[in-house]
């Protein structure tokens, strides 16, 4: 890679983006060289705005032509340092690509750019009575391209699933400035290998996502939503599997931990909720459909369900507002960690069974290496967010001894039969713990894909493989 960018590439990149969306002043070059992940800053040489696919290409051909590093950048929302331009390079800031190109009624199918925020498509589709189920915390800030490149998954994905099961088809930028359709606008698609797949969840390494067409569910009109508080964290996540097995599927359910809780409800305004001192975690547990009568009959199976446990009264939230506190407090869980301790957040996922004992070991680790962890996330599907406090560690400790505590945590999480992230990604934090997931033949069939698709390594390098192979 050449980490050099003359004069003269500067004036044929201008020309393509113009001089009003070409920046390389410290202050830009420095708000796009972080997202959500702890403390990294990682700034570009050179931050360009496009305003579509073509400019795009001309940009990657540039680039191509002259061994540049190019970073496609999104909302900046990850937390695997994805978006971080590792070898200085092109920032290709995706912001400008934020249309909402065709919604087909008909076919329950849109047509978007990357830079449409997730939260705009979703509100923009509920007032034409059509749902797009996929919903991280990050929603109302995240870009759909974002979502697409991390194949991000959110609340909801028990019961509705993650980005790549509503992706249909990818109009994408390649390495060499090419730009291709990777599939088709249709339900089903048996044609060949499947690019587009292969694109959703490749964290911008493979290519440049530059539109997006997703498939589109018809509206609900009734949630019933419970806040379920547990004396005991473990038996919290045991009863998740129950529930399953009982016959019902929430459209969510979530855990949180005390202190991820409490830290959350000093961090955010406008929540009230009153927890008993004894209560160690809480399941949030959604049921949506179309029939009232049905959810709450759905309702009353599940509370008859957690009777077996331990727990405190169960709180049914009546109104909208109830629901949108209980949202609110839930979706800000993270930020709230971050806004309380240096912290480095760890994206496990098990099968839903192995959920109790994976909390278990992350606590035996925790007190094998002196660090406190605050756990939250999608309980439904096994999805465990481990935030690791440095608190008063020292850094000699925080630098020796968490990576190795991590090491043991994802150990432990392949163990059970479950791997490294399930929404995050693994970018460019996680990606020298990939040997923990796969085997040196596996790694082989990834650094090949790789090579295929970007022989001179330009596009989004120093991420997902590990260094040392």
């Amino acid at each position: 890679m050449n980490n050099e960018i003359s004069p003269e590439i500067k004036l044929q990149l201008k020309a393509v983006v113009g001089a009003s969306h070409f920046f390389e002043d410290t202050e830009t070059t420095s708000h796009y060289g972080h997202d959500e992940t702890e403390d990294l800053l990682f700034p570009p040489q050179i931050v360009l705005k496009p305003a579509d696919s073509f400019q795009i290409s001309e940009i990657v051909k540039i680039a191509f032509q002259n061994n540049i590093p190019v970073i496609p950048i999104g909302g900046r929302t990850g937390l695997s340092g994805g978006a971080l331009s590792i070898f200085g390079g092109i920032a290709i800031a995706m912001e400008r690509l934020n249309s909402i190109l065709e919604i087909d009624e008909k076919n329950l199918q849109v047509i978007v750019e990357p830079g449409v925020i997730t939260q705009t498509l979703q509100d923009t589709l509920l007032e034409k009575n059509l749902f797009y189920p996929v919903d991280p915390s990050s929603r109302g800030s995240c870009f759909i391209g974002g979502n697409v490149a991390e194949n991000s998954g959110g609340a909801r994905a028990v019961k509705y699933g993650v980005t790549k099961d509503y992706v249909l088809n990818l109009e994408v930028v390649l390495p060499n400035g090419e730009i291709i359709w990777t599939g088709a606008n249709t339900l089903k698609n048996s044609t060949g290998y499947n690019l587009t797949a292969l694109m959703v969840g490749s964290e911008g390494t493979l290519g440049i996502v530059t539109k997006i067409v997703l498939k589109l569910l018809p509206k609900h009109y009734h949630e019933v939503l419970m806040l379920v508080p547990f004396f005991n964290a473990k038996e919290a996540c045991e009863a998740v599997s129950r529930i399953f097995r009982a016959g019902i599927i929430p459209s969510a359910l979530e855990f949180m931990e005390r202190d991820a809780i409490d830290w959350t409800l000093q961090y955010v305004e406008g929540v009230n909720l009153q927890i008993k001192d004894e209560v160690q975690a809480h399941l949030l547990i959604e049921v949506d459909g179309n029939f009232s009568d049905i959810l709450f009959a759905e309702a009353e199976k599940i509370a008859t369900v957690l009777e077996d446990f331990n727990i405190d009264e169960i709180l049914f939230a009546d109104t909208d507002d109830q629901k949108n506190a209980l949202w609110k407090l839930r979706r800000a869980v993270g930020e709230a960690v971050k806004a309380n301790s240096i912290y480095k957040e760890e994206d496990t996922v098990v099968p839903r069974y192995a959920l109790p004992t994976l909390l278990e070991g992350i606590k035996k680790i925790g007190k094998k290496y002196g660090f406190k962890s605050v756990c939250y996330g999608h309980a439904g599907d096994g999805n465990l967010h481990v935030n690791i406090i440095k608190g008063k560690m020292s850094n000699d400790d925080w630098q020796t001894e968490i990576p190795k505590g991590i090491r043991e945590i994802f150990e432990l999480t392949v163990a059970l039969k479950g791997t490294l992230s399930g929404e995050h990604g693994i970018g460019f934090v996680q990606k020298n713990f990939m040997d923990i997931a796969f085997n040196k033949v596996q790694l082989q069939l990834l650094k090949g894909i790789k090579e295929l698709f970007d022989p001179k390594n330009i596009m989004n390098p120093g991420k997902v493989l590990p260094d040392n192979f």
